[in-house]
């Protein structure tokens, strides 16, 4: 059932489908998208891809150390972001691996080899520019198209900052992006870019908020 109570809330496994659309949508013009899949406002095996990927991220969320929450007001969901924590349970982790086996088939069998290999590249790529201390990892944040702009991608920052603050086992939060323009919006939230690399001529910026520090910076790569 809807959550249809304003403000952020933990998503569940019935929210899916809103999840499904409402990230598809905010992530169609996505550099990364568009560079692994294409097109999907244009081309219709594109956006199965993207369907049938977001899908699959937010059923591995359920199975591994991870949280999806949700921005609601009287209109429904506005933003959603998943984030994994810092992993205190490597026995929890072994077993969501092994039931995310199961997920993973249908991109198998609906992607190419080609995306595939990609993905697994960026995900080895991106993962390696992290520290190596405990923290959260942003794996994707989005807004409704038609709700960008009003405030939503920013309350759903803050309360993701506001819960890695009040974690005892985070230092803070790593992620992702490959928008240039989304850099300096990161910065004016205590990110700062760790590391700027290529992959496959695609950009990639990779950035992390330090918990308890005030240094809007570069910090040293780990």
């Amino acid at each position: 059932m809807m959550n249809t109570s304003p403000g952020i809330s933990k998503l569940s496994k019935s929210d899916k489908p809103l999840f499904v659309s409402l990230i598809s949508r905010a992530f169609s013009r996505d550099p990364l998208f568009l560079h692994l899949f294409g097109d999907s406002e244009l081309d219709s095996r594109a956006r199965a891809n993207v369907t049938a990927f977001v899908s699959f991220l937010f059923d591995k969320s359920f199975l591994l150390n991870e949280e999806v929450w949700g921005f609601f007001d009287h209109e429904g969901l506005l933003g959603a972001y998943i984030v994994e924590k810092p992993h205190t349970n490597k026995l929890h982790s072994m077993r969501g691996g092994l039931l995310l086996i199961g997920r993973l088939f249908p991109l198998f069998f609906l992607m190419s080899r080609k995306t595939l290999r990609l993905l697994n590249s960026y995900m080895r790529v991106t993962r390696s520019s992290v520290p190596q201390w405990k923290h959260h990892y942003l794996i994707m944040i989005g807004v409704k198209p038609e709700a960008q702009g009003k405030g939503v991608g920013k309350a759903m920052l803050n309360h993701l900052l506001n819960t890695v603050k009040a974690d005892r086992n985070s230092l803070g939060v790593a992620l992702d992006t490959e928008n240039k323009e989304n850099v300096n919006m990161y910065r004016r939230f205590g990110f700062a870019l760790s590391r700027e690399m290529e992959f496959t001529d695609l950009a990639v910026y990779c950035m992390f908020y330090q918990k308890g520090s005030s240094y809007h910076g570069e910090i040293p790569r780990c």
